[in-house]
């Protein structure tokens, strides 16, 4: 089993079925995501595609992932109580239905109605800051991975009103006498979800994960790179985020710089423990230690342009020729990574924890099926560095290569990229269904559990755990 702190109360968390169903949504929307985005190039979907593909990767995988971790793991962490289950099961609904018809929305042209979208989405995601705000208040002193937590529900509440100012600036005309412009205002939203709301959240994470499954400690080093990425991260968001709501280069450059610092530093004191470890490889290192890499890659091909040009459109994730590195190769990698340990742990707490020492059980590893890890891992990289190439080519234009050609690198490095989200998805599905007792939609559509739930029970074991069309981000 995987090493845990002792001080960890898995008793304290969630009916399993709540976190659960978090995690296959988000794969379903992650699925869709990955869809949308390789047939965007081909130009054979109407309306946004570009906007509803954002929205589809980072609200509906990433947040709706986020929401179903924190969920579950913050009253673990902490030894504390969910505030409240009833609003954790509110939250996800709102935030799906409120997403999956912007999307419906974005696609089919109805920008008029975007705001009613808009609205169901803020409603869920400010439920879930206030249910987890809630029950991180009961808890003091906050250590490291708190602290982070708390930070990003802040971001949370402010990412999800701008965006709601965005839509309503869809449908009425909000931003003609208004100092702000929708591009100013869309650039710093989109700073604040990715580098606050989403960054935050996987930072304090891996401060927690980091440690606990390569079986090691912080050290040397580590606590000098731990300092400046806490103390300087998010003030470097707020600023980059302020700078361009109100374009100022300077502001901007600065938060650009403390960004930068912050992500270059979790890479590194990542990459620190997964070389310390002396605990087998296993699909959730495998995707930590690419995500570590894709950290300081991102940072340091990042540098030369925030520093000539933080408020450039084309630069809102970085680099031009470094954004599916970071959303894909920083983000989506520990995302991925993590679910590999989540899921089957979640499965397995219920199923098999209470036959412990009563007969022989499966380890958490031996839950799903390792070569589908592997064939995922493989497409999933090879997808990533297909995009990454075309990117840097069309940034760097090496061998004058013609738009073709990107587009060729687009189209295959989406479709690895969907091949490998589809091995996973299924894989852990299966997980679910092999080693649970009930059918995934019942897993999807049930109560808040019980203490018999196949998915869901209190843990026994000392395992962790009309307008315009909108702009496109970029």
């Amino acid at each position: 089993m995987s090493a845990i702190p002792a001080d960890i109360e898995t008793d304290a968390q969630p009916p399993m079925a709540i976190p659960l169903r978090h995690f296959l949504v988000g794969l379903a929307f992650l699925l869709a995501g990955t869809l949308l985005g390789t047939l965007s190039p081909l130009g054979v979907l109407p309306g946004a595609t570009g906007l509803a593909h954002v929205h589809l990767l980072l609200v509906g995988w990433v947040c709706i992932t986020i929401m179903g971790a924190m969920t579950q793991f913050v009253p673990v962490w902490s030894g504390t109580a969910l505030h409240s289950r009833r609003l954790s099961t509110i939250q996800l609904w709102t935030v799906t239905g409120g997403l999956a018809g912007f999307v419906l929305c974005l696609l089919g042209g109805f920008y008029g109605v975007l705001p009613a979208f808009g609205v169901l989405i803020l409603a869920g995601f400010w439920v879930f800051v206030y249910n987890v705000g809630r029950t991180l208040l009961g808890v003091r002193p906050w250590d490291v991975t708190e602290r982070h937590f708390a930070v990003a529900l802040g971001f949370f509440l402010l990412v999800t009103f701008f965006g709601l100012l965005l839509a309503v600036g869809y449908a009425r005309p909000l931003f003609v006498e208004s100092p702000l412009t929708r591009s100013a205002l869309r650039s710093s939203h989109a700073t604040l979800a990715v580098f606050g709301a989403v960054l935050t959240t996987v930072f304090g994470a891996l401060y927690q994960l980091g440690t606990m499954f390569t079986q090691t400690e912080l050290h040397g080093v580590d606590i000098h790179l731990r300092r400046i990425e806490e103390l300087g991260y998010p003030f470097g968001v707020v600023a980059l985020a302020g700078g361009r709501l109100f374009a100022d280069p300077t502001v901007a450059r600065i938060g650009g710089l403390l960004v930068l610092a912050g992500v270059g530093a979790m890479g590194l004191i990542l990459g620190r423990r997964l070389v310390e470890t002396a605990v087998a490889w296993n699909p959730m290192l495998r995707r930590y230690a690419v995500a570590a890499g894709a950290m300081v890659g991102w940072a340091l091909v990042t540098l030369p342009v925030w520093l000539s040009s933080p408020l450039d459109p084309t630069a809102t994730f970085g680099s031009p020729a470094g954004t599916h590195l970071l959303l894909l190769g920083a983000v989506g990698f520990v995302v991925a990574g993590t679910l590999y340990h989540v899921v089957p742990f979640i499965v397995w707490v219920h199923r098999y924890s209470d036959r412990l020492g009563l007969e022989a059980v499966p380890m958490i590893d031996d839950l799903y099926d390792d070569r589908l890890a592997r064939i995922d891992f493989a497409a999933m990289g090879i997808g990533a560095a297909l995009l990454v190439g075309s990117e840097s080519a069309q940034v760097l234009r090496i061998g004058a290569p013609t738009v073709g050609s990107d587009s060729t690198l687009l189209v295959l490095g989406g479709a690895a990229s969907v091949a490998g989200v589809a091995v996973l998805a299924v894989n852990l599905a299966m997980t679910v269904r092999r080693h649970g007792d009930r059918s995934l939609f019942s897993i999807g559509t049930a109560g808040d559990g019980s203490a018999r739930d196949p998915v869901a029970g209190d843990s026994r074991t000392g395992d962790s755990p009309a307008g315009s069309p909108p702009e496109e981000f970029d």
